[in-house]
């Protein structure tokens, strides 16, 4: 029978001695080429430690009103009136195979009617009648572009700036850069209703370490694993943590180069300290009757999204960094629950249902930051992730388009009122000012007091950010 190998012997000192001076000597040179990962280089240095703003930010926090699916630029903000004038006609220049399917290239006109509001006279679709009163707050930017005609992909850029999963997301980066406010809450919070198409991976901390990834909330569920053992007592509950982070520690100095080890201690004492802070912070029946109505929780159509606005302010309210909310409806109108604002059969039935279930909510939580104050400090954005075609997808549909889209901001530092950059008359493809999923990155990075290009992570021997080699400031928006 073979013996038990005797970890204590001088054998084995001597073994593992020369091995690990084989390694030690590895990592050194590695390291001096630069190909280690910051996570591997600096094993020791995991720890939710933020790098702080660059200079003084203009906006503390974020909330990000995410439309899976993509709206309609000529159907919500861009208004197009060639093409109602030649509705049926061959769009020119259009190609069948931008979008994901193949389209008829005969110009759709829009089903909605157009009006100018507020002082800045900016065009709204009728589907928005509550977003149309905050038009001088916001600012309109009409010429965004992507480079994928595929939902997933294009979630994936306008999250991380790269259309290919493993790049860190903007929730992650601002993890990282600025922290939370409050240590009792994550810095980072993911709304969800139907989980978006493409899942988790789209709001990824990527290569960054583990402990800057958000905290996913599923609707109006409990967060996962959350709640204590019955019968465990705080101190019965605190003194096994102790004892676990112990145990995990001496796990860890065993194992430096484990990158996510200390991402996953750090978990288990926020989840910790959540214990009280998060189920506070989205109790909305801390919430006036009053404030309920406004939102529209007692409605069907709006209840879902209603109830993340009021969490997502809540939420900012008490120290998260960056909400993200991702707005579902129960599909239907041609759109599913997943993509809800994805309209190929019937753009405007597809519209109609997925504008009335955010546009009282949205419209609500503008109003109710202000009124609080809390809009000067809160950047609000709002958009898809790539526009529609404007020739038709079958005869009342409209296919993914890549070339154009609109996105808008308000608060935090914006300069309200702002109409920035074209597409062209039949709202196709963005030709004047055009913007990048690089540049509006850069330039929400610059409101929150990062400089875009300083914000760096080592990465296998690589300084990456978030704006990769890309990316301008839009200075026209900033207040």
């Amino acid at each position: 029978m073979q013996k038990p190998f005797n970890f204590h012997s001088r054998r084995a000192f001597l073994k593992n001695a020369g091995l690990g001076c084989g390694s030690l000597a590895l990592t050194g040179l590695l390291g001096e080429q630069g190909l280690l990962s910051a996570a591997a280089a600096t094993p020791n240095k995991q720890s939710a430690q933020t790098q702080g703003p660059h200079f003084a930010p203009k906006a503390k926090s974020i909330i990000w009103l995410f439309m899976p699916g993509s709206p309609s630029q000529m159907d919500t903000f861009d208004y197009k009136p060639e093409l109602q004038k030649r509705n049926g006609m061959k769009l020119e220049g259009a190609d069948p195979k931008t979008g994901f399917f193949t389209t008829s290239g005969k110009v759709l006109k829009s089903p909605f009617a157009f009006k100018q509001h507020g002082q800045s006279g900016a065009w709204v679709s009728e589907i928005f009648p509550h977003m149309a009163q905050h038009v001088d707050d916001q600012a309109f930017i009409y010429s965004c572009f992507s480079q994928s005609n595929n939902h997933t992909p294009a979630m994936l850029e306008m999250n991380s700036g790269m259309f290919l999963q493993g790049r860190p997301c903007m929730g992650s980066w601002l993890n990282y850069g600025l922290g939370s406010e409050n240590k009792n809450l994550p810095g980072f919070v993911v709304l969800h209703g139907a989980m978006p198409r493409g899942g988790k991976p789209i709001w990824s901390p990527g290569f960054l370490p583990k402990v800057y990834q958000p905290t996913s909330i599923d609707g109006q569920k409990p967060i996962a694993d959350l709640a204590r053992l019955k019968g465990m007592t705080d101190g019965q509950q605190r003194a096994q943590l102790d004892i676990l982070k112990e145990m995990n520690r001496k796990h860890q100095e065993l194992r430096p180069h484990e990158a996510d080890l200390a991402a996953r201690l750090e978990s288990f004492e926020l989840a910790y300290r959540m214990q009280t802070a998060a189920p506070e912070a989205m109790d909305l029946t801390k919430e006036t009757e009053l404030t309920h109505k406004a939102y529209g929780t007692d409605q069907k159509e709006t209840q879902l999204v209603a109830k993340q606005c009021i969490t997502a302010r809540r939420l900012i309210e008490r120290g998260v960094r960056f909400v993200q909310l991702y707005a579902g409806t129960n599909g239907g109108g041609g759109g599913v629950a997943d993509v809800p604002w994805d309209g190929h059969n019937d753009i405007g039935a597809n519209h109609r249902i997925a504008a009335k279930s955010v546009d009282q909510p949205i419209g609500a939580l503008l109003a109710d930051l202000k009124a609080r104050g809390m809009l000067d400090e809160t950047l609000v954005v709002w958009g898809g992730e790539f526009g529609r075609t404007s020739d038709a997808q079958g005869s009342l549909g409209r296919d993914h388009n890549p070339h154009a889209f609109t996105m808008w901001m308000a608060g935090g530092g914006i300069k309200g009122g702002v109409q920035y950059g074209a597409s062209d008359e039949f709202g196709y493809k963005a030709i004047e000012n055009r913007v990048s999923v690089n540049d509006l990155h850069a330039t929400i990075l610059q409101l929150m007091g990062i400089d875009h290009k300083r914000l760096t992570y080592r990465f296998n021997g690589r300084d990456y950010r978030l704006t990769d080699v890309a990316g301008e400031v839009i200075d026209a928006l900033l207040a």
